[in-house]
């Protein structure tokens, strides 16, 4: 019998819960019915990350792990596995990619740790026909998708060697974007935008920076300007509809906090680089291991 604990009191309460005389509800879930749920829950976590405070982190831990139990539980009444199952899994599976722990193998930096856990994942599938980007889920937000497969390629070779490159290539797929907006055709203007986006996410790896947390950031200093556009037009008893486009233009730099004075911006032809004559020769911050050749049709 095993040792009564919180733990092992949660799981028992999420059986009496799928019970026959327990929650009708509860009966009534499925895995894919709780997809929605366990998404919700996952935000709540990175929310509350996000707040820094300890208390609600703790709540939403736990509700993510009710989840985690709740799925758990599915399969066992399946008899496919349970809880401990996916316990003994996950400690196999951690202690087998940490050599440099619990192993012989030495690592003295993160990137280090990288590469050995991708060459141990690389061991594992030897024999599988599994693309080496296969485990990266397709639910994810696309940016931080984009970024996983990118710096998945990256750790074999496949991949631009320096900063200056990857930005260049922004500057060819914006070209070819603006080219495609000519056209005024759909299909063309969505695979071009989305070659876009994703050279955009590949300098963001470079510069060593989340594309999924800046444009979260952008998002939100977008909020807060848009908001003080708000409060300072209600001031006046207005409605933003009330307005021409070149007055909110003007009420837009306000809420900038930059000058009301027009800015002029160079036009450029299409087809002409944003890229900077030269950057620093940044290194990938995915380098492989010396004697892997780069790629460089990406």
């Amino acid at each position: 019998m095993r040792e009564k604990d919180p733990f092992n009191e949660l799981v028992k309460l999420m059986q009496q819960l799928r019970a026959p005389g327990g929650c009708p509800w509860d009966r009534q879930q499925t895995h894919a019915t709780l997809r929605p749920f366990l998404l919700e829950e996952t935000h709540e976590v990175l929310e509350a990350i996000e707040s820094r405070d300890p208390g609600k982190l703790k709540d939403e831990l736990g509700d993510l792990l009710f989840q985690v139990i709740f799925h758990s539980q599915l399969a066992a009444e399946a008899r496919r596995f349970d809880i401990y199952d996916v316990i003994r899994g996950s400690l196999d599976k951690m202690t087998r990619r940490h050599p440099h722990v619990f192993g012989k193998q030495r690592a003295r930096t993160a990137g280090q740790v990288l590469e050995n856990w991708e060459e141990i994942k690389r061991q594992e599938r030897q024999g599988s026909t599994e693309s080496l980007l296969a485990g990266v889920p397709r639910t994810l937000p696309a940016l931080l998708r984009a970024h996983r497969v990118q710096s998945k390629a990256a750790r074999v070779g496949f991949t631009w060697a320096r900063m200056d490159e990857a930005a260049a290539k922004v500057a060819e797929e914006i070209a070819e974007l603006e080219n495609a907006l000519l056209t005024r055709r759909k299909s063309r203007i969505t695979e071009e935008l989305g070659d876009a986006f994703f050279a955009l996410v590949n300098l963001a790896r470079f510069a060593g920076t989340n594309p999924e947390d800046a444009l979260h950031q952008a998002i939100g200093k977008f909020i807060g300007r848009f908001s003080r556009l708000e409060r300072r037009i209600q001031r006046g008893k207005k409605a933003l509809s009330d307005f021409p486009q070149d007055e909110l233009l003007e009420l837009w730099k306000q809420a900038k906090g930059r000058p009301s004075s027009r800015v002029t911006v160079p036009r450029r032809k299409p087809g002409k680089s944003l890229a900077p004559k030269k950057l620093a020769a940044r290194k990938n911050p995915d380098r492989p291991k010396p004697g892997q050749r780069y790629k460089r049709n990406l």
